[in-house]
């Protein structure tokens, strides 16, 4: 894994099948779909409203003014195909420890089981561990199987701290050195 680094320019990480980039505008579908396709225990401000939203022209706002989507959490691009399949990055949700930031992923079901999650998480850890972090953290819905294996495969460790929401599950916290 590679993460090119020349002045002027972001930090792009690079896997042998995937590229891992910030945003395009034109890209807002991928991210309204993968809104359309989560899960019903995920709760309702993480999913489509009864008033269709975020709308795609809402999300290519927030790719447009640089909000969350367009910073921390880089796009994922299959070289070969060249389309983008979800998302992989570090966010500050403020529910870690200072200078601990969280990894975050989500793909598109129909790329799911093909290793795809835990090569991107792997190229952010590198990405990370090379930027001086020490330590990085994790949260995955208890239901969550599938990202709780990624989480495992690439090091995260469950820890003590949970919590629980009575409708949509137990939150559990993971943790890894880097």
């Amino acid at each position: 894994m590679a993460a090119e680094a020349t002045p002027g320019r972001e930090v792009v990480p690079e896997t042998g099948r995937l590229l891992l980039r910030p945003w395009r505008v034109a890209e807002a579908v991928v991210q309204r779909e993968l809104w359309t396709e989560r899960d019903p225990r995920v709760p309702p401000h993480r999913r489509i409203d009864a008033d269709g939203h975020p709308t795609v022209a809402e999300l290519e706002d927030s790719i447009r003014t640089n909000q969350l989507w367009s910073i921390g959490l880089l796009a994922v691009e299959r070289k070969a195909a060249r389309d983008v399949i979800g998302y992989c990055g570090l966010v500050d949700s403020g529910r870690g420890s200072e200078g601990e930031p969280e990894l975050a992923f989500e793909l598109l079901r129909r790329v799911w089981r093909q290793g795809y999650a835990t090569e991107a998480s792997l190229a952010v850890l590198d990405w990370a561990r090379s930027s001086g972090y020490e330590r990085l953290w994790a949260t995955v819905w208890e239901w969550n199987t599938a990202s709780r294996r990624v989480l495992a495969k690439v090091g995260f460790t469950e820890t003590e701290r949970k919590e629980v929401d009575p409708v949509y599950g137990t939150t559990l916290f993971t943790t890894r050195r880097l």
